[in-house]
C-alpha cells in the first residue's frame, strides 16, 4: 500500500475520531478532490491538542471553498513532531522553541542530522517550565527535587529536552534524582496523585486542565525555579525568557510561582505546498479574535510575535507571502 493511500486513509479516521468537520462528504463527491492534512500536536490532556484542534477548526470552516480538511494527532510532542514532519507522517506539527531551535542547527538529539529544510509558520502561546509537587513532598524550590522521585516525561516530548537543557545549565543530570520515570503527559498526573511519583515537570501553556485536575485532586504544589542558574540560562540559550504562573490559577496555589518558558510554534516542511501553508495562516489571521476566544493559553496572542518570537527555522514562502501582504513584515 502507498504512502499517500496510508495517509489518507489514517486522515480518514482521524476526522471521524476527533470531531472537527465531522460531517461526511457526499457519495458523489470524489474522494481525490479532497486534501486532507494532518496537524501534529500533544497529549491530549495538554494545550497543544486543542490549539491544534483550534487552527483545524478555522481551516475547516472554509473547506467546501478550498477542499481542504484538516484533522489533529495527538502525538509524544515536539521531538515527535520534528521527527514526523521529515518521515511525512504529518503536515504540520506544534514544536518548543527550544526544540525548534536545536532541529534546524542540529544540536543535541538533532547533533547528526541538521533539519535545514524545516519551515516555522507562525509563532504562538507561552509555555511554561512547570513543576507541580505532592504537597507533602516537602519540595518548594527545583534543588529540593534532589534524591527525589520524578517524572520527566517521554523521551520524544518537549518537557525532557527542556528539562536536560535546565539541569545542564547548572552541570547536572538526571542522575540527581532518585528515580526517574517516563509517563506521558495523560499518565503522569494520575501517578502522583497516587504516591507513585513526588513531582512531575511538564512544559505548557495555562491554565492547563491536567495542571488543574492535579492540582484539586490531591493538592499539589507548583514549585519556583529561580536564582542564578535561571538568570545563566536565560542569558545563554536565546529560545526562553523568565516568566511566571499566576496566582490563584489553579486550586490551592494563590502564590505566583517564578519560573522560564519557550514558545510554541507552529512548523512544516520547506516542500509544503505554498498555497497550502497560506490558506492555514489566512485562516487563523483572518479569524484572529476568535482563534483567541478558543483556549485561555492563546488569549494575550498577538500578531506582531506570532511573526518572528521563538522562530530559528526561515518562515515558509507561503506565510511570508501572507506577512508580508498584511503588511507585518517588510
Amino acid at each position: 500500500m502507498n504512502l499517500t493511500l496510508i495517509r489518507l486513509l489514517r486522515c480518514i479516521f482521524l476526522c471521524l475520531c476527533t470531531g472537527f468537520g465531522a460531517t461526511y462528504v457526499h457519495a458523489e463527491t470524489s474522494m481525490q478532490a479532497q486534501r486532507f492534512v494532518t496537524i501534529g500536536t500533544g497529549g491530549v490532556t495538554g494545550v497543544y491538542y486543542p490549539v491544534g484542534g483550534a487552527i483545524c477548526r478555522l481551516l475547516n470552516a472554509g473547506r467546501a471553498e478550498h477542499q481542504t480538511r484538516c484533522v489533529i494527532d495527538s502525538t509524544g510532542g515536539s521531538v515527535f513532531n520534528v521527527n514526523a514532519l521529515r518521515q511525512n507522517y504529518i503536515d504540520f506539527g506544534l514544536v518548543q522553541s527550544d526544540v525548534h531551535y536545536h532541529a534546524w542547527r542540529g544540536e543535541r538529539e538533532f547533533a547528526s542530522d541538521p533539519h535545514r529544510n524545516l519551515r516555522s509558520v507562525m509563532a504562538l502561546h507561552v509555555e511554561a517550565f512547570t513543576v507541580l509537587a505532592r504537597a507533602d513532598a516537602n519540595i518548594v524550590d527545583f534543588i529540593d527535587l534532589t534524591g527525589k522521585r520524578v517524572n520527566i516525561g517521554n523521551p520524544d516530548s518537549g518537557q525532557r529536552a527542556t528539562l536536560v537543557n535546565w539541569l545542564t545549565a547548572q552541570g547536572k543530570t538526571t542522575e540527581v534524582f532518585a528515580r526517574t520515570s517516563h509517563l506521558t503527559a495523560t499518565e503522569m498526573t494520575t501517578a502522583m496523585c497516587d504516591d507513585q511519583v513526588d513531582a512531575i515537570i511538564y512544559v505548557v501553556g495555562h491554565p492547563s486542565g491536567a495542571i488543574h485536575e492535579a492540582t484539586g485532586v490531591c493538592e499539589s504544589r507548583l514549585v519556583q525555579i529561580r536564582g542564578q542558574a535561571l538568570d545563566e540560562l536565560v542569558r545563554q540559550f536565546p529560545y526562553y525568557a523568565p516568566t511566571q504562573i499566576g496566582g490563584g490559577i489553579y486550586p490551592n496555589n494563590p502564590q505566583t510561582t517564578q519560573t522560564f518558558g519557550v514558545t510554541a510554534t507552529l512548523m512544516t516542511m520547506e516542500d509544503t505546498s505554498d498555497e497550502l501553508v497560506y490558506l492555514l495562516v489566512k485562516s487563523v489571521f483572518e479569524r484572529l479574535e476568535f482563534f483567541r476566544s478558543m483556549h485561555p493559553a492563546l488569549a494575550e496572542l498577538r500578531p506582531e510575535n506570532m511573526v518572528s518570537v521563538g522562530m530559528s527555522a526561515p518562515l515558509h514562502e507561503g506565510a511570508l507571502r501572507y506577512y508580508r501582504e498584511q503588511g507585518l513584515l517588510p
